[in-house]
């Protein structure tokens, strides 16, 4: 076999650990390379006399570590499933063989230190089995990593706000929740792991979604998690505490934030999509440069979108915040706004701030209107 077949079959092992020594050529300046697993993606150390030069990648993880290895004429690696060493000469030729059984690599290592997430895979959750993250060893598949982590960050997120929660049931309103494991997993979290009662409502307008979705809960026996097919504007609800909207595209994001300011949401967590509302009534009158380059403009007005939706949210009463919620490595649609109901309201710095951004670049915002009636908006 050739290198590059030996280090794509390492990768598809799972990596954990690279050593590369001996040097093919004494002029190369790095004496010794060694690349591991981070939290993520991987992290190359490279060695002169007297120097480390680190440097990340998360992607095309193959390609990176045959541009290292041309350099070197030994590697040993730490692989999920055990050690194996790779020897070759200066004619290119190369062997490798597995010197030992590894009885447990399949952990994200950051600073070699196992992380501890809120869904254990070890703790046998049937959506994470049906997703294919985690293995039947409840392990997981050393390429879900990434899914398995993104999971576990929006569980953390709202684990921080869900941890002031002192009623006997939660009810939640979820919007647009298409075909998204993501629901089920919440669903675990409330009542496995918080041990609170949850009343899950999830809306889609795809009748054959709904109903896959139905026959899912069924299946888990997750009695309180109900799919129904309804739109966004419009639906009736009382007595809601968290509204959860990811991924709603455009000004969908902002009839479900405007949903939850009128019921009086305790929580609302909302990634937002396709932001081009903004974009297309962008005028900038003084700052022309923001406005000549469309990807400016675009990711200016995106921007602009979700900092006028945090202020309003403000200005109703909600302690809000934006957030990471992926590595923009992965996705650049990686905001979440975070939201939780305070005694705070109507302090008018919020609109000041919204007006004045509008009036500069011409913006006439959805969630202005809903919120504020079409007198703010023009003003």
């Amino acid at each position: 076999m050739k290198l590059k077949e030996y280090i794509e079959q390492l990768v598809n092992c799972g990596i954990v650990k690279m050593t590369f020594s001996k040097l093919k050529d004494k002029s190369y300046p790095y004496k010794k390379t060694i690349v591991e697993r981070k939290s993520k993606g991987f992290q190359s150390a490279q060695y002169t006399e007297k120097q480390v030069f680190h440097k990340n990648f998360n992607s095309n993880v193959a390609d990176n570590l045959m541009e290292i290895a041309g350099n070197y004429l030994n590697i040993n690696a730490t692989s999920n499933d055990g050690e194996y060493v790779i020897m070759m000469n200066k004619k290119g030729n190369c062997m490798m063989k597995k010197t030992s059984e590894t009885a447990n690599c399949n952990v994200c290592l950051e600073h070699n230190r196992e992380k501890k997430y809120i869904l254990n895979p070890s703790d046998d959750i049937p959506p994470l089995h049906d997703m294919g993250i985690v293995t039947s060893q409840n392990k997981v598949a050393h390429n879900m990593y990434d899914k398995f982590r993104q999971i576990n960050r929006f569980i953390e997120i709202v684990d921080d706000c869900v941890k002031t929660f002192n009623g006997d049931t939660i009810k939640v309103v979820d919007f647009g929740c298409g075909k998204s494991y993501l629901t089920f997993l919440l669903y675990h979290y409330l009542t496995k792991i918080r041990n609170i009662k949850a009343e899950i409502v999830e809306l889609d307008l795809k009748e054959d979604v709904i109903a896959h979705c139905n026959a899912v809960a069924k299946k888990y026996r997750y009695d309180g998690l109900h799919f129904e097919v309804g739109n966004i504007n419009g639906y009736q609800c009382d007595n809601v505490d968290m509204v959860i909207t990811l991924h709603a595209c455009d000004t969908a994001t902002d009839y479900a934030l405007y949903n939850a300011v009128k019921w009086k949401a305790k929580y609302i967590f909302s990634v937002p999509c396709c932001q081009h509302e903004l974009n297309a009534q962008m005028d900038a009158k003084q700052l022309k440069i923001l406005s000549r380059y469309g990807i400016v403009a675009e990711r200016f007005s995106a921007l602009a979108t979700d900092a006028i939706r945090a202020n309003l949210l403000q200005y109703m009463g909600y302690k809000t915040q934006l957030m990471e919620f992926i590595d923009i490595s992965h996705t650049p649609k990686n905001l979440l706004i975070r939201a939780e109901l305070s005694n705070n309201r109507h302090n008018e710095m919020y609109i000041d701030e919204v007006r004045s951004l509008t009036e500069q670049f011409g913006y006439r915002p959805t969630l202005c209107r809903l919120l504020l009636g079409d007198a703010e908006t023009n003003n």
